[in-house]
């Protein structure tokens, strides 16, 4: 085996998906927060970006984090009729799931994107999707869509 081969298998050994996580401030954001402070244990790997509602997220963001070498997206809002702002969360999960049908029609891993309805009293479901979205990352495999 030469030198190059045997440091990309060690690269990928070690290799840690990069996350970038859209929470809602008023109930994902806080079911995270609630989760920090109870202890609860989960990988490090996302990294949160607070905004008013999962609503407010445009699709340009997920598509230009893909772009960019993120390994994995995470949209999490307030649930289903429960929005601080009415309709907000209808109106993401309609958008991103038309999101979700684009991104595997340009045959980028659906598994990159995902979506999650967490309250603010939810911090061990917080814990449990971190995990789960981590391990599916793992399996998809570092992201290899990146814009120079």
């Amino acid at each position: 085996m030469k030198n190059e081969e045997r440091r990309t298998k060690n690269e990928e050994k070690d290799w840690e998906p990069k996350i970038v996580g859209f929470l809602c401030n008023w109930c994902s954001y806080a079911g995270a927060d609630l989760a920090g402070t109870s202890r609860l244990e989960y990988p490090p790997n996302v990294r949160i970006i607070r905004v008013p509602c999962s609503g407010r997220v445009n699709p340009l963001f997920v598509i230009k984090c893909l772009m960019k070498g993120v390994d994995g997206v995470l949209i999490s809002g307030c649930h289903i009729g429960d929005c601080h702002y009415s309709e907000g969360n209808f109106y993401a999960r309609r958008r991103f799931a038309i999101l979700k049908r684009l991104l595997e029609y340009l045959g980028i891993d659906s598994r990159r994107f995902q979506m999650s309805w967490i309250s603010a009293s939810e911090g061990d479901k917080w814990a449990k999707v971190v995990k789960e979205l981590v391990e599916e990352i793992k399996q998809a495999g570092p992201n290899n869509l990146v814009d120079s």
